[in-house]
């Protein structure tokens, strides 16, 4: 049997003394519920990651001493990120483009970068809730639960889910929120906890992309709910979750009525999907009928098949140039995109960006310095350009980007002469 209670509708809590006045006071204001499951009581706390008053009101609940445990929205990864500043520093740049990780690293740049610049707006450090709950936690002596699932393997089922189309919609969003200079109320933070909002919001989401929203939101509810029912089987009675608000009402719906092994469930979602072919395929696709349009070329005519391969070394080697210069490399990087892109077109096994990364990396080498301000620089547009590691990122994606459009161009172009 479970209990459920929303402190925004004070009519729920008539005559019901089910915590002490002093939790009271805190819950009065925010977006929470509670449930009993197999004899624990869990108060499932909305938060906001930037908001202030998130931060005092987990401070405040557990300074009551009415808990015996507090779980909070991070993986392992993510509360070392959040609480080891110099972790950055044992970054190997150089393992990290070899092992194909530069686009995931660039993709929680881009995302940390976002929620700290709104943070700076408001003087707080983004995941203050869980830095409050953390300390506090410490302080008294309670344990606590890391519930949400590994960042990298949620990163992964949410790229394998989506189709191209989707995976390049994605990608605009993040870079979008790189250049976005958009500021947010402190008051449209805290309305952004009124469960109403966020449900209409995620709604919305959902219609555009309902894969992603599955495996950014809906398994992750699902998950940490049985991480919550795993981790407190015995002596914990009263557990308190820290939570995004935007996970409230889906943890909570999972939390009562999940009827299956919670094991089971949190190994399930902690699959991998394998990766689709295509993605595979089409590059060796795209590298057959190049060559066949060179050969085809050279049959007709040596002029027109060496016209054709001037064409693909101009386009695709300028276009790669071009996204290096954009990210301000240094000229030998620049020289390598334009050398190196008409090359690795025809060679899916490496790509330009990660010979160009190699490269600006290898010339460039970041200082300690750089890891040291990485998560603040990129909080602004500069900054990007201005450390080294974050640069080195740049030359990846956007030298990439440019030999990626050079090949459709150059391959389009061959097509047109041959026609």
């Amino acid at each position: 049997m479970s209990e459920s209670f929303t402190a925004n509708d004070p009519s729920q809590h008539s005559g019901v003394d089910f915590y002490p006045p002093e939790l009271m006071d805190w819950l009065e204001d925010q977006p929470w519920e509670k449930v009993t499951r197999d004899g624990v009581d869990y108060c499932i706390l909305g938060t906001a990651h930037v908001s202030r008053r998130s931060a005092e009101v987990v401070q405040g609940l557990i300074d009551s001493e009415h808990f015996d445990a507090v779980a909070i929205e991070l993986c392992p990864s993510r509360h070392k990120l959040l609480t080891d500043k110099q972790q950055w520093q044992s970054t190997d740049l150089f393992s990290l483009i070899r092992q194909g990780k530069a686009g995931l690293m660039l993709a929680n740049l881009v995302l940390s970068g976002y929620q700290k610049r709104l943070a700076k707006q408001f003087g707080i450090e983004p995941g203050a809730e869980m830095r409050a709950a953390m300390s506090a936690a410490k302080t008294y002596g309670l344990p606590v639960q890391l519930i949400d699932r590994d960042l990298g393997t949620t990163m992964k089922r949410v790229w394998r889910s989506l189709g191209f189309w989707n995976r390049l919609m994605l990608f605009t969003g993040l870079l979008a929120s790189v250049f976005s200079r958009e500021t947010v109320d402190e008051q449209d933070i805290e309305k952004l906890k009124e469960g109403d909002m966020l449900e209409s919001a995620f709604a919305e989401f959902a219609e555009q992309s309902p894969a992603l929203y599955k495996s950014l939101i809906t398994e992750r509810d699902q998950y940490m709910a049985a991480r919550l029912r795993a981790d407190n089987r015995t002596d914990n009675r009263q557990v308190l979750a820290v939570i995004g608000a935007g996970h409230l009402q889906g943890l909570v719906s999972h939390l009562r009525e999940e009827p299956e092994n919670p094991e089971q469930i949190s190994a399930e979602l902690s699959k991998i999907p394998p990766a689709s072919r295509w993605p595979k395929i089409i590059p060796w696709v795209i590298v057959a009928l190049i060559a066949s349009g060179f050969i085809i070329g050279f049959l007709r005519n040596p002029d027109l098949g060496w016209n054709l391969v001037k064409t693909w070394v101009i386009i695709n080697g300028v276009l790669a140039g071009l996204g290096a210069i954009i990210a301000r490399a240094h000229p030998l990087t620049i020289l390598s995109a334009v050398v190196g892109a008409p090359i690795t077109s025809l060679n899916p096994t490496i790509g330009a960006g990660m010979l160009c990364a190699l490269v600006e990396a290898w010339i460039r080498k970041p200082n300690v310095a750089d890891f040291e301000t990485l998560r603040d620089d990129v909080i602004e547009l500069s900054g990007w350009w201005r450390n080294r590691v974050a640069r080195t990122l740049l030359v990846f994606f956007l030298s990439t980007l440019g030999s990626a459009i050079g090949t459709w161009v150059a391959g389009l172009s061959i097509i047109q002469q041959l026609a």
